[in-house]
């Protein structure tokens, strides 16, 4: 899917962190969302290349970077700080971002923990995560189920998943608006060969219970403070998700963050791989080249 890009790994603090690099231009990060890889990104990712020197990476947990097996290695402050070893290594210390649901919490916590890094910030589908759980609605916990069954207590969730990772995978991706049509085989094969890796549905469940937990602890240390983004962010959701039915978007980004502007797109919540055309054109208009 990405035969012009260039494979490439890092470790950071002995975890593994591998993805693609290709592209000319002014640097632009991608990051991708559960239960995905960075191959969620290959409808976008080729027309992106033309303009900026594009890098994908697979965050720590999934797709062929490592797994490590502690809580608080999933904490999106940790994790943004392997974003930023990897821009590093490429020689990047301010670069822009386009990030799509959990790569966009990471993203997140990246833009408010090195302002100085992040130029500008497109977030695709999401809320702000302390938002989304103290608003959380009857509608919302039956859409996001997994938001609350991920969470539970280890072995539970493990177990279920590891029994069967490709029907997991389905289950969570095919009952959103699309359904599994809006997946390329080839990408989904790969959602799929990833899910199960040893160690994955230990990792995803982390990458939740550390959402629900750490990662409200850092947000709300930020509310206190007063500290909000000062990026130019731009928001995006599907006019057919469940982020834009239960919650207002721009309301709580404008919370969160100095400069906002969106809009609802016409699909679901996979919008890199629904709506690849209209998810380029607002690139382009947003990022700088």
């Amino acid at each position: 899917m990405f035969e012009t890009f260039d494979r490439f790994e890092i470790v950071r603090k002995g975890v593994p962190l591998q993805g693609c690099k290709g592209g000319r231009g002014e640097p632009l990060l991608l990051l991708h969302g559960h239960p995905q890889t960075h191959a969620m990104w290959h409808r976008v990712a080729p027309e992106l290349a033309k303009r900026f020197t594009v890098v994908m990476m697979d965050l720590r947990g999934y797709g062929d970077s490592g797994r490590p097996v502690a809580h608080g290695a999933y904490a999106k402050r940790e994790m943004a700080q392997d974003a930023m070893a990897v821009m590093q290594h490429h020689g990047f210390d301010r670069f822009q971002v386009l990030a799509h649901d959990r790569g966009a919490r990471v993203a997140h916590r990246l833009a408010a923990d090195h302002a100085q890094a992040v130029e500008r910030l497109m977030l695709l589908d999401i809320a702000p995560t302390l938002a989304m759980y103290e608003n959380t609605s009857e509608a919302f916990a039956r859409a996001y189920w997994h938001w609350f069954f991920l969470i539970q207590p280890p072995p539970l969730p493990e177990a279920l998943i590891e029994s069967a990772p490709a029907r997991y995978v389905r289950s969570v991706m095919g009952a959103r608006h699309a359904g599994l049509a809006a997946f390329a085989p080839e990408a989904l094969a790969e959602y799929e060969r990833c899910a199960g890796i040893a160690g994955t549905a230990h990792s995803i469940c982390e990458d939740y219970r550390a959402s629900a937990t750490l990662d409200l602890d850092h947000d709300r240390e930020d509310v206190v403070r007063g500290s909000r983004l000062r990026q130019p962010l731009r928001v995006l959701w599907g006019a057919h998700g469940a982020v834009g039915q239960c919650f207002d978007v721009l309301a709580l980004w404008r919370e969160r963050a100095e400069a906002v502007s969106g809009a609802a797109l016409p699909c679901g919540h996979y919008i890199a791989e629904e709506a690849p055309a209209a998810l380029l054109d607002e690139a382009f208009q947003f990022f700088r080249s």
